[in-house]
């Protein structure tokens, strides 16, 4: 009995205590935490502590720790710049433990020889940390893992033949690691792998035949390993792969004519790249190859390819294209540059051996085009088209520059080095208004440097250097706010740099070379003032007098050459430390060198400077004395022969240094598709039965066609008093309150359209503008245009307008009061200047009248109609209602008109609504219009658009907070998210919804059925049937997570171009 006793006693005081013990994945993750050594945020060490420990279960308050009831699920520690070695092998015995995730630390470490004993795990991610060592051979017990990223580490090794028991895996990334040895065999039994990336490695022998049996595959990318053999034709013909990259590596042509294949590839390849491999051969076996099959972008450059390039004349999806530094000789392909029927983007064919002349660049589409490092003669095209990057250099173009009037202001990039051009720059050129970048160097440029090129307003780079350009210095040039770079060496400029007090603004120059010119006086002081100078060369210059202390002031210079020149005294003391390249050589300086400047050899201060004094034990200076000191006058012409010969050596190694620059420039790339289409041109519709009237000149409505659809109704007829003023002369005037419905915007029912008769040929007395060279008419034609009402909104009523040839356009009246001053109006009205693009209305011109309500904008005509007209569930809704994959069209081009807007044009569209976006023809291709109306208007114009904007849903919060707002980026974004939920709702923005909420926005309906967990139940009754198919109904949930994306708070909002590319990926 006293036995038992004891024995229980025992009981009741041990068993408790063993119930507080921490569960066994607390202890593995305690573990797994005394390996980090570094913790910057504090993320692992301020969180994971005994303190916090729920004994019951999971520790689910531990920052990144996802729980399943009571075990981990989830450990999620990615980007907090961790630090340490990450013992994995301590997490093998979290039975449930499905996602494991570390990517972008500092971490140490090796897969385990356990990792075998993870059968829970799906996802294992380590990328972009310091693991290192094989991949073991367990890794293949890991049925269940589906996605493997260990990029950006130091795995070593070849890959294990046991992958093949990944049997769940759908990505697998190993890329840039040091794996080595052939792909292995039974790489292709993973039947569910849908990508594969191996690039960046040093994977050897041929690649695998077979992997065209993954049916799953999408995308493989084996780029930059050392394969070699030939391509494998096989697989691109018969797989469904989409995506494919094995560039970088030695494989061959195994037969000349092989590249035949291309034609012959699957149609769901859209992308790939062969480029920097061995490849030899034509693109023309006899006959011209008809197609290559669907691809988006093909890359063979950097090969062995040569002959005649084929004409492209059926490549109608190809956008991307680049063939540079191969042997393809003959004539640039025509079509390429007119691409009527083309989609391409970006043609690189630098480094060939092309030749023959470009009369012009009409393709809408191509945005960067790069022809350098060739033999093309012959004078500049005479336009651009729509490129932004147009590189010309190392060509054997002639004549002069005055072509460049003509060409577009959506050039970034002008490179035209290298090339026998002659005469002036020209004083009236294309306005460059997104000019980043000018290279005119090398050519015969000759007389003074023009002001224009001051007035380019995004100018960061600018070469002028060896041409024969002379005259003073533009010292505006010197004190720009953008320019960056500015190389004007090896010319003939002349006299003194001087600059004006009343217009020195502060520099942003980093590089100036002045180096070989003329110029004289005294080093200028204002030279102090460019605080940002990093590179300064004055050398090979007639300068004179002392070096001032301002030059102290350049505390960022790195490179300062003020040799040959005639500058005397001493060095100051002061120049900054951070100089990496000093000469002063060949000038006639004295005293003794500043000790910071003794790190630089003799080289740098002698020949020359006969009284300078390099102390003993500094670099170089076992000549130093007898240069300082003894030296003899040295002939004068012997003093001509080693200025000479220095000009010489100076001159070779500027040139080289230039050629390998541009070498490397010529490589970039870019894709963004951009198109146009001309102003609509169609015959004149018959009026069914409209009555146009004649009265003196006033504009003339009649009243049997005048109708008010504000209720939608044809019966509700227009009150005299509208009538009256119509029949008056009537006007969008200031305090009008001549309206049209809300519920359809700017877009009328046919038979609702009110007629507008333009009778008067003095009706419009003043200046009418045109932004672009498709459309001519005198402000008498526009006057005598049969006009029809189309609607009205907050800053003016719209009309369509026929014009003599049966050119519809619409003309919007801006109401009085709304528009800025003629010379603001007009210099923000030419940044509209050929606008084109596919899913973007193009503005044709504008209107100035001499009285406060004559200012009209012109742009195309787009019919048949709104998307509001075609999307709302309303009386006189256009057609049936719009199915699911029309309206993902509609989405995708609407961001894709947008990204345009806010990159290619650096506008933000401010006034984004459904009745703001028609739909064009019979495929109801999405434009957007009225965009950037808030940069013509006052400020008080604006601030009324964005209320109206607030009525109808559209309005971003951060606008409703502003005292002056303004339209930006993120409030383009956040009304494209509300338009987003139109599409998928059916709804208006501006409704209010009822629920068991009461009433609430859309934005607010949507957000609580997805808090709810019914997100679906938001959907348009409309969509039922087709969201029964898996695949769009995933659309339309992925849809409707990108537009609440889209409407967050303005610090989490996406960019339009991040919402471009998760539409079109759907």
């Amino acid at each position: 009995m006293e036995l038992f006793g004891r024995v229980l006693l025992v009981l009741i005081l041990v068993v408790p205590s063993l119930s507080q013990l921490p569960s066994q994945d607390i202890l593995a993750l305690l573990a797994f935490k005394k390996g980090i050594t570094h913790d910057p945020t504090g993320y692992i060490s301020d969180s994971w502590n005994e303190e916090s420990i729920d004994f019951n279960g999971c520790p689910s308050s531990w920052n990144g720790i996802v729980c399943n009831g009571g075990n981990v699920a989830g450990i999620v520690l990615d980007n907090h710049g961790l630090s340490g070695n990450a013992d994995l092998s301590v997490f093998a015995n979290l039975s449930l433990l499905v996602k494991l995730s570390m990517g972008n630390n500092n971490l140490s470490g090796v897969l385990p020889n356990n990792i075998g004993e993870f059968k829970s795990l799906k996802y294992l991610d380590v990328s972009n940390n310091r693991f290192s060592g094989p991949l073991p051979q367990e890794i293949g017990k890991l049925q269940n893992l589906q996605n493997l990223s260990l990029a950006g580490n130091n795995f070593s090794g070849p890959l294990p033949d046991s992958i093949e028991g990944l049997a769940s895996i759908q990505s697998l990334d190993l890329s840039s690691n040091l794996f080595s040895g052939p792909l292995p065999l039974t790489l292709k039994g993973l039947m569910s792998l849908v990508s594969l990336n191996l690039s960046r490695n040093a994977l050897t022998k041929g690649i695998l035949d077979g992997l065209e049996k993954i049916s799953t595959l999408q995308s493989i990318d084996l780029s930059w390993n050392h394969l070699d053999g030939g391509v494998f034709w096989k697989f691109l013909i018969e797989s469904s792969v989409v995506h494919v990259d094995l560039s970088g590596n030695s494989l061959v042509s195994e037969n000349p004519k092989e590249l035949k294949f291309l034609s012959d590839m699957s149609e769901t390849v859209k992308y790939l790249n062969l480029s920097n491999n061995k490849l030899t051969g034509s693109l023309i076996d006899g006959v011209e190859p008809s197609t290559f099959g669907s691809l988006k972008v093909l890359d063979l450059s950097y090969n062995q390819l040569s002959g005649d390039l084929p004409e492209f004349n059926y490549v109608y999806d190809l956008e991307v294209l680049r063939l540079a530094n191969n042997g393809f000789s003959g004539f640039v392909p025509n079509g390429l540059l007119k691409g009527d029927s083309l989609v391409l983007s970006e043609l690189d064919l630098s480094a060939n051996n092309l030749s023959g002349h470009i009369n012009m660049i009409t393709s809408t589409t191509l945005r960067i085009l790069n022809l350098s490092y060739n033999a093309i003669s012959g004078e500049l095209p005479l336009f651009t088209g729509s490129c932004t990057m147009l590189d010309l250099s190392n060509n054997r173009f002639t004549g002069n520059l005055s072509v460049i009037a003509k060409w577009g202001n959506d050039l970034e990039y002008i490179d035209l080095s290298q090339n026998q051009l002659n005469g002036p720059i020209p004083e009236a050129t294309s306005q460059f208004l997104r000019l980043n970048y000018l290279n005119l160097s090398h050519n015969g440029l000759v007389e003074a440097i023009p002001e224009v090129i001051v007035q380019y307003p995004k100018l960061t780079v600018l070469d002028l250097s060896f041409n024969q350009l002379g005259g003073p210095l533009l010292t505006d040039l010197l004190t720009s706010s953008m320019l960056q770079e500015l190389y004007l060496q090896n010319n003939l400029l002349m006299g003194s740099i001087m600059f004006s007090s009343t217009t020195f603004k502060k520099s942003n120059l980093r590089v100036l070379n002045l180096s070989g010119n003329h110029f004289n006086g005294s080093f200028p002081d204002d030279f102090g003032s460019m605080s940002g100078l990093q590179v300064l060369d004055i050398s090979a210059n007639n300068f004179s007098g002392l070096l001032p202390p301002a030059v102290s002031k350049l505390i960022f210079l790195t490179s300062l050459d003020i040799s040959l020149n005639n500058f005397t005294g001493p060095l100051p003391a002061t120049l900054p430390d951070s100089l990496l390249s000093f000469n002063a050589s060949y000038n006639d300086l004295s005293g003794v060198v500043p000790a910071n400047l003794r790190k630089f050899p003799d080289s740098s201060f002698h020949p020359g400077n006969s009284r300078l004094l390099l102390p003993t034990g500094s670099p170089g200076s076992g000549n130093a004395q007898s240069e300082g000191t003894g030296r003899m006058p040295l002939k004068a012409s012997i003093k001509v022969a080693i200025i000479a010969a220095s000009v010489v050596a100076l001159l070779i190694l500027i040139l080289s240094a230039i050629v390998c620059h541009y070498k490397r420039i010529s490589r970039r790339s870019g894709l963004e598709k951009v198109s146009d289409k001309s102003a609509h041109r169609r015959a004149l519709q018959d009026t069914g039965g409209v009555k146009f009237k004649e009265s003196g000149g006033a504009l003339v409505v009649s009243a049997d066609d005048l109708i008010d659809p504000r209720k939608g109704s044809s019966s509700d007829m227009i009150s005299p008093e509208k009538k009256m003023a119509v029949v008056a002369g009537f006007s969008p005037s200031k305090n009008s309150r001549f309206s049209w419905s809300p519920d359809s915007g700017d877009t009328y029912t046919h038979e609702s359209m009110g007629r507008l008769d333009v009778r008067s040929p003095d009706r419009l007395a003043g200046e009418l503008h045109f932004l672009d060279e498709t459309i001519t008419l005198s402000p008498e034609e526009l006057s005598r245009a049969p006009a029809e009402v189309l609607g009205r909104s907050s800053h003016g009523t719209s009309y369509r307008a026929t014009l003599d040839n049966g050119v519809f356009l619409t003309v919007k009246w801006l109401r009085e009061g709304v528009a800025k001053p003629k010379k603001e109006f007009a210099k923000e009205a030419k940044k509209f200047t050929n606008i084109r693009h596919p899913n973007v209305v193009g503005l044709r011109g504008y209107y100035w009248g001499p009285t406060q309500h004559e200012k009209l904008i012109l742009s195309d005509y787009v019919s048949p109609g709104s998307l509001a007209s075609f999307l709302y569930d309303r009386p006189g809704r256009k057609g049936p209602p719009l199915t699911w994959a029309q309206r993902l069209k509609v989405a995708v081009d609407v961001a894709r008109g947008l990204n345009y807007l806010h990159f290619d044009r650096a506008m933000p569209h401010g006034n984004l609504k459904a009745t703001n976006i028609l739909l064009d023809g019979l495929d109801l291709n999405a434009r957007v219009s009225d965009y950037c109306l808030h940069r013509l208007m006052t400020q008080s114009g604006t601030i009324e658009q964005i209320l109206d904007a607030g009525v109808l849903g559209y309005r971003a919060p951060e606008l409703a907070a502003s005292k002056k707002p303004s339209p930006s980026f993120k409030s383009d974004v956040y009304a494209f998210g509300v338009i987003l939920l139109e599409l998928l709702t059916g709804r208006c923005a501006g409704d209010v919804v009822s629920g068991e909420e009461g009433g609430v926005d859309l934005t607010d309906w949507v957000r609580l059925r997805v808090a709810e967990g019914r997100g679906s139940d938001c959907f348009d009754p409309a969509m039922a049937p087709e969201s029964e198919n898996s695949a769009a109904d995933k659309g339309m949930k992925e849809m409707l997570g990108i537009a609440l994306r889209c409407i967050r708070p303005v610090s989490e909002r996406l960019g339009i171009k991040s919402v471009y590319e998760d539409l079109s990926s759907i």
